[in-house]
């Protein structure tokens, strides 16, 4: 994976805010984030919280031939995967360098400790075996992964359960769950992975570090360590030369912490165990409920119910009685009423200045379309007397006029007159220009 890079001026402010002993989130420099645990509707599944840092861990199984060198113990297979919905760093489908330490990791912890029996999985030697799988998911990434995923692991698989079998001859009968209650697996301990970040070649020491402190950081030391103490897996990274003292203070800091997770997880499992008994409800929906995008919470107020039915009678007798007039039904045309006096219809009319505008264009309209009658009776007349008295003569021209007359329309009595003067203008234009023609 790739690091979001920091600017120099980051880099400085957050060695020298370690150099102060302070941390961007207000922890001290020996305390751990929260931790949550939520398990899902199928057993083996559970979702852990390290502040914003998110693993889901699923488990799985299914019958195998067992290993050559090994055919009386079942197998045991851990994949972790970063994907890019956890960071923009993560390239799906390459096994960085990050990654392939986090697998090793993980193995050490939960395979090369012994806490599982794998020795109980074997179902029949040589020839069937359970293969347990555990997958971890990173869904965000907020610092310190192998914590998270070492405590998902866990968890997920004292929460997995799988199915019982029975074997008569050479023959192996895999029970459902109605038939038979699945059977959980053999744990003997439950080693966790605590994380130790050095600044400044060893001379301050951070619990738990975040994303951006692991930025800066100049080595890491990781220790995995169960209840009674016993360490499982030690690793460190980076170019820090640790001593003796600084190794032995990180582990008793780990065994604090160590036992207080053991605890949460115990208590968590518990819980869930009984809420499954009761037939309760369980699974991501009900351990989530408020950490929708769409949700606001908000808390209950309490109401008071004593004395409902006296306090509505005091107030209906100290309420006015309604009125027993009642409106008369206004018949305006057939087919309608009006209840009440209302208000005037006031739909279509039209201003004072409107009203003397659609006035003068009317009138001038009227004036235009009486010139325009006129001056047809008046070409008429002159038609008729030419053509009593004067001869028709026909034109010999190729070329001819060709008028074309469109009948007058009389505008309509609208609201909008549109360029009514404009209309009036060219037909006179028109008729003087044809009285020319023909007196010519």
């Amino acid at each position: 994976m790739k690091a979001t890079p920091l600017s120099n001026c980051e880099r400085r402010f957050l060695l020298r805010a370690i150099e102060e002993r302070k941390r961007l989130d207000g922890r001290q420099c020996y305390d751990y984030r929260n931790v949550r645990i939520s398990f899902g509707a199928d057993h083996g599944c559970c979702i852990v919280e390290l502040g914003k840092t998110r693993v889901l861990a699923q488990v799985s199984c299914e019958l195998v031939p067992p290993k050559p060198n090994r055919p009386t113990e079942g197998i045991l297979f851990f994949n972790l995967e970063l994907s890019p919905m956890a960071a923009p760093g993560f390239e799906p489908g390459r096994q960085s360098e990050l990654l392939v330490r986090l697998n090793r990791l993980i193995e050490r912890c939960l395979r090369n400790s012994k806490c599982i029996d794998t020795e109980s999985l074997c179902v029949v030697a040589g020839e069937k075996v359970w293969q347990i799988r555990l997958d971890l998911h990173l869904l965000n990434h907020d610092g310190n992964i192998i914590d998270a995923a070492s405590i998902a692991g866990i968890v997920a698989l004292c929460h997995f359960r799988r199915p019982d079998v029975s074997v008569q001859g050479e023959e192996v009968t895999v029970y459902t769950p109605e038939e038979r209650d699945p059977v959980p697996l053999s744990i003997h301990h439950m080693p966790i992975c605590v994380s130790f970040a050095f600044f400044q070649q060893g001379t301050y020491l951070l619990v738990d570090p975040s994303e951006r402190e692991e930025c800066v950081m100049d080595g890491l030391l990781v220790i995995a360590m169960n209840k009674h103490r016993e360490i499982c897996t030690i690793q460190s990274s980076g170019g820090v030369m640790l001593v003796k003292d600084q190794v032995l203070r990180c582990s008793k800091i780990t065994a604090v912490k160590v036992a207080e997770i053991t605890e949460l997880i115990q208590k968590a499992l518990e819980n869930d165990q009984k809420v499954r008994k009761e037939c309760g409800k369980f699974g991501f929906a009900e351990s989530i409920p408020n950490q929708k995008i769409t949700a606001f919470k908000m808390e209950s107020a309490a109401v008071d119910t004593n004395n409902v039915e006296e306090q509505a009678e005091e107030i209906i007798t100290k309420a006015d009685p309604p009125s027993e007039v009642c409106a008369k039904p206004i018949l305006h045309t057939p087919g309608t009423a009006q209840i009440g006096e209302g208000i005037e219809n006031s739909w279509g009319e039209l201003e004072e200045s409107e009203r003397e505008e659609a006035e003068e264009e009317e009138a001038e309209s009227e004036a235009a379309a009486f010139e325009c009658q006129k001056m047809e009776t008046e070409d008429t007349c002159m038609m008729g007397e030419t053509k009593k008295d004067e001869p028709i003569v026909l034109s010999d021209s190729e070329e001819e006029e060709v008028v074309v007359l469109e009948p007058q329309v009389l505008p309509r009595k609208t609201r909008a007159q549109t360029n009514l003067k404009q209309e009036n203008t060219s037909k006179k234009t028109f008729n003087k220009r044809r009285k020319k023609k023909r007196a010519a």
